[in-house]
């Protein structure tokens, strides 16, 4: 392994700014692992002479002594991101041969700052699954083993891809979305920070859509401060995106004190759930300890609708989804279907559907259309969105009565095998974001960090949910959490 890829964003920036190394050596670096990782299927588009030509420039730039934090620094990007005539394929059969002639607005603002882009990374199909095992890649493999098994292990999903990259040390971070967990389940999952922004805080122009009301980019990193640093160059303002809040974009950097004296952190009831893992019992208790003795106030607190937010959430993001999915007909870009002669315009929207959206995509869009459907609008639709609407309100008033942050486990289970769950009632595998939902849901900030190992060895997260728009005191709060659990552990490579 590559001492050089194993670099996190701030210590490749303080070797690059003291020109230790250069943007070309560390991107060499990280193209070698890259190529040697195939068994991983983190990376399903390299784009390597882009990134020399990139590492070139950062390394001007370095020279002139223009450095952003970002300048020079190798990263993966989600195969979500629309990235100007590279394969941006949402990893969908739909979107065979697609290579956009625009860039996204935050791949834009990460190149602007000097980023450099090794490839594209795997994911579900549009970023529909908990597993990465949607994808028309093949499966995304987690690079940690239970114990001495060989049993291949879920990255999660949808971010799967990016999880395993940074993982691997494939790359020094990773671009991810977040619609109902699929940056912090993931990041959990291999033992990873992954941070989820409030809702506006980054464009999701150019970024393929799933669940337009919930979607939202943020980074994958090694630890907090490399979080911190990749999302003051990911956020800002785009009018290209009307959802996208006109506000200041802090040095989150800068607010990394670890100083929480003082601070309340709310532990929410309702997320002691039927069945869970004693091990995930014992790390959620060991986090708020580590919380207390870094000086937070622990406050027992109750989000009453939490136990309505799985149902609301898949059936708002399947409905925006269903809308979202509709422009994919074989009329205009992407897969087409072959016709027998007769087919007219209806039997080529069926069988360019059917052939290019996989399962669960097509799964997703009848349970949108269904619960859209003019008797069953009121029943489903309506209903979940007040649904949502309490579930906001539930976070509002607690914070409102002066809770700065809250502390929840990240996911249910550490990673499970690949296979063990695709074949069972799919309602199981949604479970998995049972812990990362209402997040979306209420638009909020949500951080994974990597606190400890279970039994058979695998990475376990706890989450952070902070005030909306307060991202750099939610990155504090982590990082004191990050100190404390002094997580340092990697998986044995065997890719």
């Amino acid at each position: 392994m590559s001492e050089l890829s194993s670099l996190t964003i701030a210590a490749a920036r303080d070797k690059l700014r003291a020109r230790e190394i250069t943007a070309t050596e560390l991107t060499e670096a990280c193209l070698a692992e890259v190529e040697g990782a195939g068994a991983l299927g983190a990376f399903v588009h390299n784009t390597p002479d882009l990134a020399r030509a990139q590492a070139e420039e950062a390394d001007a730039r370095l020279a002139a002594g223009d450095a952003p934090a970002m300048c020079g620094i190798p990263l993966g990007i989600k195969d979500l991101f629309c990235t100007k005539g590279v394969p941006s394929q949402a990893a969908s059969a739909i979107l065979g041969g697609f290579k956009p002639e625009y860039e996204s607005t935050v791949t834009s603002q990460l190149f602007a700052a000097g980023a450099v882009m090794l490839g594209k990374l795997n994911m579900d199909e549009f970023a529909m699954g908990s597993s990465n095992e949607t994808s028309t890649y093949g499966n995304a493999v987690n690079p940690w083993r239970r114990g001495n098994e060989d049993t291949a292990l879920t990255p999660g999903g949808s971010s799967g891809g990016s999880a395993s990259a940074v993982a691997a040390d494939l790359c020094l971070a990773a671009t991810g979305t977040d619609t109902g967990g699929s940056i912090r389940q993931p990041a959990a999952f291999v033992g990873i920070t992954g941070l989820k922004p409030t809702y506006g805080r980054c464009s999701r122009w150019g970024i393929v859509a799933f669940a337009s009301s919930l979607d939202q980019a943020g980074p994958m990193t090694k630890d907090v401060r490399d979080c911190a640093i990749m999302l003051g160059a990911m956020a800002g303002h785009d009018p290209k995106d009307s959802t996208s809040a006109d506000l200041p974009v802090p040095d989150f950097e800068a607010m990394l004190t670890g100083d929480i004296r003082g601070k309340v952190i709310g532990i929410p009831k309702e997320y002691r759930m039927d069945g869970m893992p004693e091990e995930i019992e014992a790390l959620w208790s060991r986090g708020a300890e580590m919380l207390r003795d870094a000086g937070a106030e622990l406050r027992a607190i109750t989000l009453p609708h939490t136990k309505y937010a799985l149902p609301a959430y898949y059936v708002i993001a399947p409905a925006e989804a269903s809308s979202n999915l509709a422009r994919y007909d074989g009329v205009r870009f992407g897969h087409r279907a072959k016709l027998a002669q007769g087919d007219g315009i209806t039997e080529m929207y069926e069988k360019t559907r059917a052939e290019g959206f996989g399962h669960e995509v097509q799964r997703r869009i009848m349970i949108g259309t269904y619960v859209l459907s003019a008797g069953f609008y009121d029943a489903y639709y309506n209903r979940a969105r007040k649904v949502r609407a309490l579930i906001k309100r539930d976070f509002d008033e607690v914070f409102a009565a002066g809770v700065d942050a809250i502390l929840t486990p990240a996911t249910p289970s550490a990673a499970f095998g690949l296979g063990e769950m695709a074949e069972a009632d799919p309602v199981q595998m949604y479970l998995n974001d049972v812990f990362t939902v209402t997040v979306n849901l209420a638009g909020l900030p949500g951080i994974s960090v990597p606190a400890g190992l279970d039994k058979q060895g695998l990475p376990l997260g706890l989450q952070l949910i902070g005030r909306p728009w307060e991202e750099g005191d939610l990155l504090n709060t982590a990082y004191a959490l990050e100190q404390a659990a002094g997580f340092v552990a990697k998986p044995n490579r065997w890719w």
